[in-house]
């Protein structure tokens, strides 16, 4: 995963995983309080 920082409180996170795990991480990452989790497919690897 790529790791930002924005602002004192803020952390942004990019991380490419499959779809299966996503199912299963997204809801974790909410109930652990995760705000403005965007999920998109992946279409085309250079």
């Amino acid at each position: 995963p790529t790791a930002a920082l924005h602002g004192e409180e803020w952390l942004s996170v990019e991380s490419v995983i499959d779809e299966t795990t996503a199912r299963d991480l997204i809801p974790n990452l909410r109930n652990a309080g995760a705000v403005g989790i965007i999920e998109y497919p992946l279409n085309k690897v250079l």
